[in-house]
């Protein structure tokens, strides 16, 4: 009220006035929203942070999924009680009776377990207690039990496991869960009489055989290892005084020893640690300062970064007064801590598919922690504004909904047939073409968006990851072999290129990088000179500088532009607008010193 009234005594208001508004931040503020709506930039329900690659706890490890493949049960941590190296001095099951305590690591440094436990998935755990009214329970420890004339042959299946209420390791009793009955046949030793296996009973489904746990893990080829069936196979811990990357303190971590290693390559196979297969390898680990592991704070810091990085591409532009459409154009962007280490250090390995968008030496070194520190920088010349950052290229994941965006944003037009559009009789071949361009209905629409879409065909679907030629070529000779054979997997490198043929024109691409598939010459070029190339080609049509002005106006007057004020206004602003540089700044100018702006109606 206080502006008002200033203005009302002055009695009006000038350009002057409205320049000095447009330098004051509430109206940066106001643009960001403006463009947080325009590029819808929110990509929080666009990747799939499902928890696989986190640690939590104490001693630090997964706890998902994975802990399958590593320890042989889901949610398993390792042993919080033994240190790994320290593995032989304090063994952690000493009813084991092996005469050799078991090795902490493999030839290679792989930790090995030092712990089990039986899985309650198959057994049934009951803990030994004097006071107990099962008389197979009664029993003070593992040692006892073994002592016993009458229950000592399950000696090998009472296993000394982690109590919370106790604070320590207690014997437990583990038998087949009675409620499963799926492995009650017992397989004693001759010799002694003591049990060493579970069978299931005839008539089961399949062959079922539990086999005592021990240290032993099993493996299928050399450097892939299994836990054994029904076991829970557990290693130690390491402390380690280098912190996490996202750690705000100095104090010593304890880390599971599976987690804390660094390879970059499994040492047995030579598979690398560096997709989303490491968290599933017991000897990749979750590299330096845990670089490729995350807890659920990094996953939320990182999604609101990326949000916010085109808003701060929008933000310099229209502060510098540059030409509008450098938004979609520029090379320049910024980063903050998340962003900046999640490049620098090659983190979210398994999360986020995005390539660094310059080299180390280009990107500003920001600390991680430093979330509101924004640092500019040059993109490589692949990147082209708004439109390559990893906020838009995983809101709109697909080609086809890069097109929409790109079109119902900054050309104000919409995908849709045409009112006399018609259907061929529902036998008509044209119906079965594979290629929507040319499919009969399907083209009136997809005409325009296959073409336009291949602009982003670098960029691969449903991740931000730019496919390098050097990388990715356009055909590559051992997919198409794979592909011939009929091998579709191809070892898991193949899954951008043209793996199966469903009409002529696929098999004849066999190999081929999928975004080539059915693609004309001109569409070629079009995969070659990027978004760029489309956002100078749209430059020339002016439907740029019309769609700009019709958002602006509906942005301050609150509504769109009548039939009327198009015919009156959106000519001459356009044209304005193109002349004046496409100053943002101007043509809001124009719009609020409008007769239609100042009138109230």
């Amino acid at each position: 009220m206080e502006e008002y009234k200033a203005f009302q005594a002055k009695g009006s208001v000038t350009a002057d006035d409205v320049r000095k508004m447009m330098k004051d931040e509430s109206f940066y503020t106001r643009m960001r929203e403006f463009h947080r709506a325009l590029l819808r930039s929110n990509i929080n329900g666009s990747v799939q942070g499902n928890g696989d690659y986190r640690v939590s706890g104490t001693p630090l490890s997964f706890a998902s999924n994975n802990s399958n493949a590593l320890r042989g049960g889901q949610g398993q941590r390792c042993d919080g009680e033994i240190a790994q190296d320290s593995c032989k001095a304090n063994p952690q099951d000493p009813h084991q009776d092996n005469s050799t305590p078991p090795a902490c690591r493999d030839a290679q440094g792989v930790p090995l377990p030092v712990s089990y436990d039986y899985d309650t998935n198959f057994y049934q755990c009951r803990q030994l207690d004097v006071n107990a009214t099962e008389p197979e329970l009664k029993f003070a420890d593992c040692n006892a039990l073994k002592a016993n004339a009458t229950y000592g042959k399950y000696v090998n299946f009472c296993d000394n496991r982690y109590n919370s209420t106790a604070g320590k390791s207690v014997g437990y009793l583990c038998l087949p869960d009675p409620n499963k009955n799926t492995t009650n046949v017992l397989v004693p030793s001759p010799a002694t009489g003591v049990i060493t296996a579970w069978v299931q009973p005839a008539g089961g489904t399949g062959t079922l055989t539990l086999e005592r746990c021990g240290f032993d893990i099993s493996t299928n080829r050399a450097g892939v290892w299994s836990p054994k069936r029904g076991c829970v196979q557990r290693e130690g811990y390491v402390t380690t005084t280098v912190q996490p990357y996202w750690s705000t303190t100095t104090e010593p971590v304890k880390v599971c020893a599976i987690e804390a290693q660094n390879r970059p390559t499994n040492p047995y196979t030579g598979e690398s640690c560096e997709t989303g297969r490491f968290n599933g390898d017991r000897s990749c680990g979750c590299g330096d300062k845990m670089r490729r592991c995350e807890i659920s704070d990094v996953h939320t810091a990182r999604v609101a970064s990326f949000n916010e990085e085109p808003l701060y591409i929008t933000d310099s532009v229209v502060r510098n007064d540059e030409p509008y459409f450098n938004i979609l154009t520029t090379r320049r962007s910024f980063v903050n801590g998340p962003l900046s280490e999640f490049y620098r250090q090659r983190q979210g390995v398994g999360v986020f598919s995005v390539k660094a968008p310059a080299d180390n030496a280009v990107l500003p070194a920001v600390t991680y922690a430093d979330t509101t520190q924004w640092s500019e920088y040059v993109r490589d010349n692949t990147h082209s504004g708004v439109l390559t950052t990893p906020a838009f290229l995983y809101r709109f994941p697909t080609q086809r909904a890069r097109v929409n965006e790109f079109y119902e944003a900054f050309l104000c037009k919409h995908f849709a047939p045409a009112a006399d559009a018609s259907l061929p009789p529902p036998d008509d071949a044209c119906n079965r073409e594979n290629n929507l361009a040319k499919r009969c209905g399907c083209n009136y629409c997809h005409a325009t968006i296959e073409p336009t879409g291949a602009h982003w065909g670098r960029y691969a679907e449903r991740s931000a990851l730019f496919l390098s030629p050097d990388q990715f070529p356009r055909l590559d000779v051992k997919c198409r072999d794979c592909a011939i054979n009929g091998d579709t997997g191809c070892g898991g490198e193949c899954s951008q290129y043209v793996m199966q043929a469903f009409d002529g024109d696929g098999a004849n691409s066999l190999g081929l990088l999928k975004t080539y598939l059915y693609r004309t010459a001109d569409e070629e070029k079009n995969i070659e000179g990027g978004p760029q190339a489309l956002v100078q080609r749209m430059m020339e049509t002016g439907d740029l500088e019309r769609c700009t002005v019709k958002r602006i106006w509906n942005e301050f007057l609150g509504r769109a532009m009548t039939a009327e004020e198009q015919r009156m206004y959106l000519q001459t602003l356009s044209q304005d607008f193109a002349k004046n540089n496409h100053s943002l700044k101007g043509l809001i100018e124009q719009v609020v010193m409008s007769d239609a702006y100042r009138r109230i109606d």
